[in-house]
This record gives structure tokens, C-alpha cells and sequence, in this order.
């Protein structure tokens, strides 16, 4: 008797045969390469990490895209800060320019001269953009920071020591014609060409204008540097800040490098505006109780938990430490040139309006910034900056309904860069996350995983103390 297979034994049978070659196959096949990670340092040895429970972990892709929201941010609030810089100053000068301020109700409407002139920018107070098919310039909100970024990766150190930073600004600052310094800058650079070293061009007896606003402006990208660690971060910042600062000054700066090192840390269960207030909450510790830097965000905060419209803050401000300046504050009478229009103090107070109020609406806040008074360019870039890099590139680009150019022209203020100054936003980001790379393992302890494309940042608990 012939026996003959059933057909449901015919189809088990096949269905084996196929999953058995499939397995053969796979047996012969290579072994799948892993992806090259195209963020790569080939100036940084990547040690061998064991990462631990408790460890930080963080995405170096989302973050090289975070850095690039930061230069986008900056750019488009530094840009749209110069179309109201210094012409609203509250007391005017002795030649009566920048009386009074801006309210809400003057953006969209012509932009009045500011204390030389005319701005050359734009007619209009409203957003100023780089379109695609444009490059963005550099100005003193974002190319000293593009310099200390360079010299970070070029010296292959996440601290900066003080000839190093003076080899950099002799390199790539003009020292004959414009060179887009203004006070305690200015003078810091001709102590440099007369051979001081930082921080000795931040000190009083050689700078008088340790007290001005350079420092705020020139710093706040260290936080980046070192994610969620805000006593690193400060221990980078400190000779850069004390090249020009001191004091008030330094404190404020100070502040600015936490709140970036904190953005990191933001609980992305809550809002932007939730966020930002736990991070000012946080930045605060850094100010002495006893300082007028302190007391002048004490009172804007207090000002704006009121109630009291951003208006309203401002010129409660104003009135309290320029007209009957309290505190301490002395520079609206110090300051003979412009009533103290560049003094750290007022401009930092200036800041702290367009922060709180703007709550975390990047658009909301540059366009307080922009009108609030005084330099306005500066608060515009550190707040725009920061919120670019919470926001993310594609962030920014929604909050704005549009597409930017991604590339800037350090040599615009700056010289001495390769390409003819020419770089991209892209380019620059991947140089931030090198940066990070190294310090992660140099300074915080921790560890880069390049196959993962993560880094390991150990967590420790730091205090942030009162600046001394």
C-alpha cells in the first residue's frame, strides 16, 4: 500500500523547508555593520565608559540640534534687537536723544533714531531675518562666544586659560579700524595689546568698566557646554567673565551661564514657561542677597506676580534705580556719557522684564526685548538664543512659519576664520557637541557612547552658591 502525504502535512512540510533556508541565509550573511556616526572628534580620544544608574543621559544628535536652534534664536533676536538699540534710553542725553520707551503699541510702526542716528537696518520695528538665500552677520551678541567656542576646540580644553584668551582676541579682533567693541570690551582689548592677561583686564584698577554689560553677552554659550551641570559650567565661564567684568557684572553673567547649563534639565512634561521659571528660581541663588544685580530681579519678579503689564514693570524700573536709584545703583549719574544706557545693571533688569513676561513665547519675548529700552539687542539675543535651543531648529522655524538661511558670517565683526568667515549653523553646532564631548569626559567624569550617539553626564550634588 502506497501512503501518501496529506496536504496539510505537504504545507507544514514547505513552511519548515522556507523558515530553514531563511535561517541558513541569515547564518551566511555578514555580520551587519554598525552605522558610522558622522559626529566624530578626531582630535578627542573616546575613553571606555561604564555608564551608572544614575547617570544623565543625553542624545548628542538632539543636541547638536538644540545648538543649532541656539544660533538661530540668537541670530534672529540679535538682528531684530538692532533695529531698536539705544533709542530709548529714559533720561535722555545732554543732547536730549533716547528720551522715554517704547510700548507694545509701537511695534509694526517706524523706528525713531537712536543716540547716533539712524539704525541702518530697518525702517520698521518688527522681525529682522536672514532669508535662505542670505547669510546672517555676526555682531557682539554672538562672535565673541563663535571665538571662545573655536579656541575651546582648537586648544583641545574645556578651560580656557588667560593667554589663551588673549591670543584669541588678538587674532580675531581688529585693533585699527571698527571693531565692534564698546566699553569694558574695548578697553579689555588695548590692556591686552599693552601685554595684560585675563583677568587682570577685568580688574577695576585697570578697567573702569567693569560694571558695563559686555560680560552678559559674551558668555552665556559656556552653560551649553557643560548640559546639566551648572557648577562646571560656571567654573568654564569665570576667566572669560572676569577678562571684562567684575561684581554686579560678573554676577549677572554669571546668571546667564546657568540658566543655559539648566536648559538641559527642562521636565519636558511641563511648559516652556514652567520651565523657564524654575531655571530663573534656580539662577537666582547665584546672586547675593545683598547685590543690586539681586534686588533688581527680586522687584521684576515681584512686579510682574502683580499683575502690572511689562510697561508698567519697565518704567518701575526706570523710576526706581535710574531716576532715584536705589540700592546702590548709581550709574545713571556715574555714567555721564548716556545716563549708564550701557550698564550691566539696568540692562539686566531690562532682561529679566522681557524673560518673565515674554514666558517662554520666543516671539513674545524678542519682541519685549526689542522694546524695552536701552541695548536692547543684548537681553533679545541671550533670551532668543536660549529659547532657540529649547525650541530646537525646527522649533524655531515653526514659531516663525518659515525657513532661515543657516549661514553666518563671523567676518562680518570678526577676523581671521577660515572660508572667508563663512560657516553654517550646522557646522557650528557639530563644533559645540565636540566641545561637550570633551568635556564630559574631562570635566564632568562621564562618558560618550558614539554608538548609541549618547553621552553619560554623572550627577552630583552641587550647590549653586551666592557669587563672591
Amino acid at each position: 500500500m502506497t501512503i501518501r502525504p496529506s496536504k496539510s502535512f505537504l504545507k507544514t512540510t514547505s513552511l519548515i523547508l522556507i523558515l530553514l533556508n531563511l535561517c541558513c541565509k541569515q547564518k551566511e550573511r555578514k555580520p551587519q555593520e554598525v552605522v558610522q556616526n558622522t559626529m566624530v572628534d578626531s582630535m578627542l580620544t573616546y575613553s571606555e565608559y561604564i555608564p551608572k544608574p544614575t547617570d544623565m543621559q543625553l542624545s548628542r544628535a538632539d543636541y547638536a540640534d538644540r545648538l543649532y536652534g541656539f544660533w538661530l534664536g540668537q541670530c534672529i533676536a540679535n538682528w531684530t534687537g538692532l533695529v531698536t538699540e539705544m533709542d530709548k534710553i529714559g533720561i535722555p542725553t545732554k543732547e536730549g536723544k533716547g528720551a522715554g520707551f517704547y510700548t507694545r503699541e509701537d511695534w509694526g510702526k517706524p523706528d525713531q533714531p537712536n543716540l547716533w542716528g539712524s539704525n541702518n537696518y530697518s525702517d520698521t520695528i518688527d522681525f529682522l531675518f536672514a532669508d535662505q538665500d542670505s547669510i546672517w552677520g555676526a555682531d557682539d551678541d554672538t562672535d565673541i562666544e563663535y571665538i571662545y567656542q573655536d579656541l575651546l576646540y582648537r586648544n583641545r580644553t574645556g578651560i580656557l586659560s588667560g593667554e589663551q584668551i588673549r591670543e584669541g582676541w588678538l587674532t580675531h579682533i581688529k585693533t585699527e579700524e571698527e571693531n565692534y567693541l564698546w566699553v569694558s570690551n574695548e578697553r579689555a582689548l588695548k590692556l591686552m595689546q599693552e601685554g595684560l592677561v585675563p583677568p587682570a583686564t577685568g580688574a577695576p584698577e585697570n578697567n573702569p568698566d567693569y560694571e558695563m554689560i559686555d560680560a552678559q553677552l559674551t558668555t552665556e554659550i559656556f552653560g551649553f557646554f557643560a548640559p546639566a551641570r551648572p557648577d562646571v559650567a560656571l567654573k568654564m565661564a569665570r576667566l572669560p567673565i572676569r577678562n571684562v567684568a567684575r561684581y554686579n557684572a560678573e554676577w549677572i553673567s554669571e546668571f546667564n551661564v546657568v540658566m543655559y547649563a539648566m536648559a538641559p534639565l527642562a521636565d519636558s512634561s511641563k511648559t516652556i514657561k514652567e520651565n523657564i521659571l524654575w531655571m530663573a528660581r534656580e539662577a537666582r541663588k547665584r546672586l547675593p542677597d545683598d547685590s543690586y544685580s539681586a534686588k533688581m530681579y527680586d522687584f521684576v519678579k515681584a512686579q510682574y506676580e502683580s499683575g502690572a503689564t511689562w510697561e508698567e514693570a519697565r518704567d518701575s524700573l526706570h523710576e526706581k534705580y535710574q531716576i532715584r536709584q536705589e540700592d546702590g545703583y548709581l550709574w545713571a549719574t556715574k555714567d555721564e556719557s548716556c545716563n549708564g544706557c550701557f550698564a550691566a545693571g539696568i540692562n539686566f533688569g531690562a532682561s529679566i522684564v522681557s524673560l518673565l513676561y515674554g514666558e517662554g513665547d520666543i516671539k513674545e519675548t524678542i519682541k519685549i526685548g526689542a522694546l524695552c529700552g536701552w541695548d536692547s539687542d543684548n537681553p533679545t539675543a541671550t533670551w532668543g538664543g536660549l529659547l532657540g535651543f529649547m525650541l530646537g531648529k525646527e522649533g524655531v522655524e515653526e514659531a516663525f512659519n518659515r525657513k532661515f538661511s543657516d549661514k553666518f558670517n563671523i567676518h562680518r565683526t570678526r577676523i581671521g576664520f577660515p572660508n572667508n568667515g563663512i560657516d553654517t549653523f550646522g557646522n557650528m553646532a557639530k563644533k559645540g557637541v565636540y566641545i561637550v564631548d570633551r568635556v564630559v569626559q574631562e570635566e564632568l567624569g562621564g562618558g560618550v557612547d558614539l554608538e548609541k550617539d549618547v553621552w553619560y553626564i554623572p550627577q552630583t550634588d552641587y550647590q549653586i552658591e551666592p557669587g563672591s
